[in-house]
């Protein structure tokens, strides 16, 4: 997902609304500044993204769905991308439902997320409420399984012991893998690196 992408889908919201980017964050409840070109890059240069609960009560202002906001950003207006599958987070623990690349096998469900090309996606449902408020109980995250991660991602991890955790990314060493819970309930967990099957990263959640 480009960051382009997403801020000019933004601003195809607005405009098949009759607004402007002003006034589709002043429709949302939000600073009417919020999606003005000048948010987009911060001062030094570096790409600004628009937050999640923005883009929700972006498409409450409009009515419109994620499929058709997923479909703006991929560049067909008049499309809702395409079928990948999504599995929850019990499911995902099963010996034999994941290849060894951390793609899921034979799962049923499908639900509707822009074409990225030769780019794998799934979605995947969380359980619990360790990262709360970012991620609830039933919101769907999209993964995207080989894309490099870094410190302060957001991340889906899969142990060989078959336990599957959403959680952000902390300090990455090669003895020791931390990962953080944005509920302050949740204590940190550290991992050695050999105990982890798979690293996956969040690259979107519908909420």
């Amino acid at each position: 997902m480009q960051h382009n992408a997403l801020w000019a889908a933004i601003d195809a919201l607005a405009a098949r609304a009759g607004m402007t980017a002003s006034g589709l964050a002043r429709a949302s409840g939000l600073d009417a500044t919020t999606f003005n070109k000048s948010k987009r890059v911060s001062a030094d240069g570096r790409p600004r993204w628009p937050s999640t609960e923005s883009v929700v009560l972006a498409l409450q202002a409009t009515g419109a769905t994620f499929d058709e906001f997923a479909a703006l950003v991929a560049g067909r207006p008049g499309g809702a991308g395409r079928s990948i599958p999504i599995v929850g987070l019990a499911r995902a623990g099963a010996d034999g439902f994941f290849d060894d690349a951390g793609f899921p096998v034979g799962a049923a469900e499908t639900v509707r997320f822009p074409d990225l090309g030769d780019e794998r996606v799934y979605a995947l449902e969380i359980t619990g409420d360790s990262m709360e408020p970012l991620f609830r109980n039933g919101d769907v995250v999209i993964v995207q399984p080989g894309a490099a991660v870094r410190k302060g991602d957001r991340v889906v991890v899969r142990t060989r012991t078959g336990e599957v955790m959403a959680k952000e990314l902390g300090r990455r060493t090669d003895t020791t893998l931390e990962l953080l819970s944005l509920n302050p309930a949740h204590p940190a967990r550290t991992l050695d690196p050999r105990d982890v099957d798979w690293i996956a990263r969040i690259v979107w959640a519908s909420q």
